[in-house]
């Protein structure tokens, strides 16, 4: 699928080392979205971050599911018990905008729109209330590329390796 990147103005994408700054200074992400569908990317997402792999707190946030992966899932990012420091969204690029402007109600520092997700007004909103913006990005390979590596099942060994093995 590929996605048109209409420009934003006065904003660029982030470089490399300004997304592992904001990984760093991130501690509590909110996944909007989140699937209980075992199949579906968010859901492959949010057990990566759970994993032992991220130091993230994570808080789901699907109205339409009680739990997830063990967690409870909260219907808005207003009834989360707590601030977002990044708020990591799977919904449809046009659901953005009312994503982008609840997280700046709630206070959140980063908006990160997943992978084929792409909308100049999300990103307008979230900027000029000076949130950071990511988007058209996945959160998980982010983290494990600046975290040892991706392994063929998508989780960090912490081993980089490029030897074959006979």
């Amino acid at each position: 699928m590929t996605v048109i990147h209409e420009p934003v103005p006065g904003w660029s994408e982030p470089t490399a080392s300004k997304r592992l700054d904001l990984l760093k200074r991130t501690g509590t992400i909110a996944m909007v979205g989140v699937s209980a569908n075992p199949s579906r990317p968010s859901n492959f997402v949010a057990t990566y971050l759970l994993s032992s792999s991220t130091d993230f707190d994570v808080y789901f946030v699907n109205p339409m599911a009680d739990e997830i992966l063990g967690k409870p899932c909260y219907p808005t990012l207003r009834d989360l018990p707590i601030v977002p420091d990044l708020v990591d969204v799977f919904r449809r690029s046009d659901d953005l905008p009312e994503v982008a402007e609840e997280s700046v109600a709630v206070g959140a520092a980063s908006f990160w729109a997943q992978l084929g997700l792409w909308n100049v007004d999300a990103a307008n909103i979230a900027i000029s209330n000076g949130l950071d913006v990511v988007m058209d990005r996945c959160l998980k390979i982010e983290h494990a590329r600046f975290h040892g590596g991706l392994h063929l099942a998508g989780f960090d060994t912490g081993v980089i390796d490029s030897r074959l093995t006979l």
